[in-house]
């Protein structure tokens, strides 16, 4: 059962780092963009709806990935002084109550707009109009992949509930963590506080000498 819930940790993991690219290709095409249209005065009217699928492709299909880390944003000011067991019995109610309705009903939308936008070939309203339906599609594929990390989140909810802990979840890049960049550079606090004395006597002397 684990290897299965760390496998779907990793399918939204690699879904998210793919969609992550996202962010470099808008950032190139907003560059582009404003040096053509201020430097060369040849503006595009497709570059916004561009931008706009980009950017909604990016931040739904980073849903999966987000709770796939436990990265979502929660109330934690009595949640993190709860015991494991009491934590999943909060979040499998509330996966039930809200999550799974909303998700479900997201991924049938999309499904269904989806299809009625290839049907008819939907095109954006620009000046020079780019076709919609593939980012049309983005919805139901960033609600179904939500939708199976939702179950496994459910699933881990049950393992807590039933041995006290919570089960390990596949990692990706986190915060820098003080100490451990402390460690690998093999700097201790009383290096910083030498330093710190440093700088601040260099200081009091040039102010002195000024």
């Amino acid at each position: 059962m684990q290897n299965l819930l760390l496998a779907v940790d990793r399918l939204s993991t690699w879904i998210g780092q793919l969609a992550a690219w996202t962010a470099a290709i808008l950032t190139l095409l907003i560059s582009w963009e404003v040096f053509s249209r201020y430097m060369l005065n040849t503006p595009h009217a497709w570059v916004l709806d561009m931008q706009i699928m980009l950017y909604g492709t990016l931040f739904m299909c980073a849903g999966a990935y987000t709770l796939s880390k436990n990265g979502h944003v929660r109330g934690d000011v009595l949640y993190g002084f709860f015991q494991p067991r009491t934590q999943a019995a909060i979040d499998l109610a509330l996966y039930i109550v809200f999550f799974l309705p909303g998700i479900i009903a997201l991924t049938w939308a999309g499904w269904n707009f989806a299809q009625d936008s290839l049907a008819i070939k939907e095109q954006t309203f620009s000046a020079d109009a780019l076709p919609l339906y593939p980012f049309k599609f983005v919805l139901p594929l960033a609600g179904g992949i939500l939708l199976l990390q939702g179950l496994v989140e459910i699933v881990r909810c049950v393992i807590c509930l039933r041995e006290g802990a919570w089960p390990a979840r596949e990692e990706d890049v986190e915060e820098v963590d003080v100490d451990k960049l402390k460690d690998m550079v093999h700097v201790k606090d009383a290096d910083i506080e030498a330093l710190d004395r440093f700088v601040t006597q260099q200081g009091a002397q040039k102010g002195g000498q000024a």
